[in-house]
């Protein structure tokens, strides 16, 4: 088992370290695969707020992975994606699509409401996941615990994590 170091951010005007039910999901899920949480944080729906604690993370050599949850939305205030896309070296694409397959599965049509999303800044990979319960059990369970398993094949993202930022 590979162990990374996963920066988890909680993006939202109304959350609170007690009632941030979706990054406590997270939080034990990524302890329980083996991971080590390097750092968590909760920030306002803000592309400024956002961007600055995605860049520091991603400035951390010890951090490899960061997953953020909530403002993937469409209502105003839901700016993730417009704070971490411009981050981003290279999109995930096919992590969205993976994702909303999984979510069509448990909540239909609804799905086509987020824009969940992936990359890799400077090397460390990004993976910004709905803010409710439901969406980040699917993208930890089905999608993001699999692609951090050493073990997980034909291939998983472990096995590329060194030659991300070759030229």
């Amino acid at each position: 088992m590979a162990k990374v170091r996963i920066a988890l951010l909680t993006v939202s005007d109304s959350r609170t370290s007690e009632t941030d039910t979706s990054g406590a999901i997270l939080a034990d899920r990524i302890v329980a695969a083996g991971h080590e949480l390097g750092s968590r944080r909760i920030v306002p729906d803000n592309v400024t707020a956002i961007r600055a604690a995605a860049n520091e993370w991603i400035d951390d050599p010890e951090v490899d992975v960061i997953i953020s949850t909530g403002g993937t939305g469409l209502t105003g205030r839901d700016v993730t994606p417009e704070a971490m896309t411009p981050l981003f070296d290279k999109v995930i694409d096919g992590f969205s699509v993976i994702f909303h397959q999984v979510s069509f599965a448990n909540i239909g049509l609804s799905t086509l409401q987020s824009r969940a999303c992936a990359g890799i800044a400077r090397g460390t990979f990004i993976f910004c996941l709905p803010g409710s319960n439901g969406a980040v059990r699917d993208g930890w369970d089905k999608i993001i615990s699999h692609q951090l398993d050493a073990a997980y094949r034909p291939c998983n993202l472990i096995e590329i994590m060194p030659r991300l930022m070759e030229r």
